[in-house]
């Protein structure tokens, strides 16, 4: 991302726009350049967005599932190619802080236990965002791999030792119907 605040502005709207035809209850802060940083270095963000409110819960509902959207439609908003997604990130009530948090332990068991059985883990599918988290996370696993398998909405992380010569995991289909997960998500 070359100008900052042209990318600030264009958010900005977007954000007006989400308050003001699409009623919902927010306020926004958004931090672009060195200063929107990840303080933990997992994400790459060069904008990020902290979202407070009254509708604050109706974003992370269904897994954020409505948080995830509006990050993602501002990425496509900024014309920003899929390997650039991360450079831009919405947050509210620290649930993105609080999810790595919880990336990280999954990651931390996984390796444990693929150490000690000697046996792949595989990860439940999530989003693409989540499963670049977990192979950051195992990155430092000199004794470990980790690598995405499946399509689509379906696609997950699994940990093999880094010697393994078996079968590679792949996840079962999820199947979609009535309360289940939707495919919007991936």
């Amino acid at each position: 991302m070359e100008d900052y605040r042209a990318a600030a502005q264009t958010v900005d709207a977007l954000m007006k726009t989400l308050t003001g035809v699409g009623g919902l209850r927010l306020k926004y802060r958004i931090t672009a350049g060195p200063g929107a940083a990840d303080p933990d270095g997992l994400e790459s963000r060069e904008i990020y967005v902290e979202m407070a409110g009254s509708d604050k819960n109706l974003l992370l509902e269904r897994n954020a599932e409505l948080l995830h959207a509006i990050e993602h439609i501002a990425a496509k908003v900024l014309r920003l190619e899929m390997d650039e997604h991360d450079k831009i990130s919405f947050d509210s009530n620290g649930y993105k802080a609080m999810r790595a948090r919880e990336l990280r332990l999954l990651a931390d068991t996984a390796a444990e236990r693929v150490r000690s059985t000697g046996r792949p883990y595989l990860f439940s599918p999530m989003s693409s965002r989540e499963r670049r988290l977990l192979h950051l996370a195992l990155r430092s696993c000199e004794d470990l791999k980790s690598e995405s398998s499946g399509a689509g909405r379906d696609r997950s992380v699994a940990v093999y030792p880094k010697d393994w010569k078996g079968a590679l995991l792949t996840p079962a289909p999820q199947r979609s119907g009535y309360g289940q997960r939707g495919s919007g998500r991936r």
